[in-house]
């Protein structure tokens, strides 16, 4: 982006009573950021919901004092500015009604042509959670998705470190600007996710990690995926915040079930009880809720010779061999294997290069 967009783009932000859906409104209506400012009264005041105040506040250009600052920081740090209209702008967060108009970005992000999943929860993890998280993401590691989280204690910083050990793009959702790291003791984690991705935030350089920035910064966690995963919560808890964002912008919501006894189990237990999220149980679940191809590392997984098959492995490669193509409910009715440890299997045979799935949830053998 050119500096001149840039800087009225921040001076746009940093007007009081000017939010991210205000300011879109602004932007539509007048084409730019520059425009805006350049704009007479009268053609700001037929905009729905700009009042008197707005017109003003507008019009002094106060806002340009330390978008000027600000502007210096990010020529500085070298940090990329991301417009929500711009294609390097990512495309679901795009959707998003109160989604930022702008995102400060380091490291070596790519969004193109990436799946995205969100993963939250508890700062308070347990070896059951540990345990979930890295496998969960080794298992989609052939998927090649972008792992996002909030870079925070417990389940955050443990899901940013399996994505980093399998090779997986993984971006850090920051409370604060791009000039500090809270909490201080993940910057040792820093320079390996800057290169295995790196850092997200709307929140300028002079911004602190507040705890009204966690839940603002949350709706980008949730709103830049296609599914948000919740591993472990308590009853109450920022990442249930996120999971209810996720829901309102119509994303897939899917939570790690635990014993009711369990204090970090609770949230995500009711969660599915209240049927806002799907159970999950393994990384088979999300694929076949997703309907994902199975892809690893941009190349189609080639079926192997002399593959190696499970007994039920056998029997359900049988199966289709015989029927042909066949939707799931009717494989696990005629072979007697429950649905949910059915989409295990046949993610184990995708990887496996044995079958592949077909829109509508439906399996063929290759």
């Amino acid at each position: 982006m050119l500096e001149v967009e840039i800087l009225h783009l921040l001076a746009l932000q940093n007007i009081e009573g000017v939010g991210d859906i205000t300011a879109k409104k602004l932007l539509n209506h007048c084409g730019s950021a520059e425009e805006i400012f350049k704009a007479k009264p009268a053609q700001l005041a037929s905009i729905d919901g700009i009042g008197k105040k707005t017109i003003q506040n507008i019009l002094n250009k106060n806002a340009f004092v330390e978008a000027e600052k600000e502007l210096q920081f990010i020529q500085k740090e070298k940090i990329k500015v991301l417009f929500y209209k711009n294609d390097d702008y990512p495309e679901k967060l795009k959707h998003c009604i109160d989604g930022p108009i702008v995102l400060f970005t380091s490291g070596n992000i790519d969004l193109q042509q990436k799946r995205i999943i969100s993963i939250v929860g508890t700062r308070q993890i347990t070896s059951y959670g540990i345990d979930f998280c890295k496998k969960f993401i080794a298992d989609l590691a052939p998927l090649d998705p972008i792992i996002v989280s909030g870079f925070a204690y417990g389940v955050d910083i443990i899901a940013h470190q399996a994505a980093v050990d399998n090779d997986l793009q993984t971006i850090g959702v920051l409370a604060h600007g791009l000039n500090q790291i809270y909490p201080k003791t993940h910057k040792r984690y820093m320079s390996k996710i800057e290169s295995n991705g790196g850092f997200m935030t709307d929140f300028w350089s002079t911004s602190n990690p507040d705890k009204e920035n966690f839940i603002k910064r949350n709706r980008i966690v949730a709103g830049i995926s296609e599914a948000t995963v919740v591993i472990e919560s308590a009853e109450k808890g920022g990442s249930l915040v996120t999971a209810t964002m996720a829901n309102d912008y119509n994303r897939e919501v899917f939570a790690v079930p635990g014993r009711a006894t369990d204090k970090y189990s609770q949230g995500c237990n009711n969660l599915i009880k209240t049927q806002k999220a799907n159970l999950l149980t393994s990384a088979a679940d999300l694929v076949y809720n997703l309907n994902w191809d199975i892809v690893k590392k941009g190349k189609s997984i080639q079926k192997q010779l002399f593959v190696s098959l499970e007994p039920e492995e056998q029997n359900l490669f049988d199966f289709l061999k015989i029927n042909g193509k066949e939707h799931i409910d009717i494989i696990a009715l005629e072979i007697n294997i429950p649905v949910f440890k059915l989409s295990s299997l046949l993610l184990n045979m995708e990887l496996k290069g044995v079958v592949r799935p077909l829109p509508g949830k439906v399996f063929e053998i290759i």
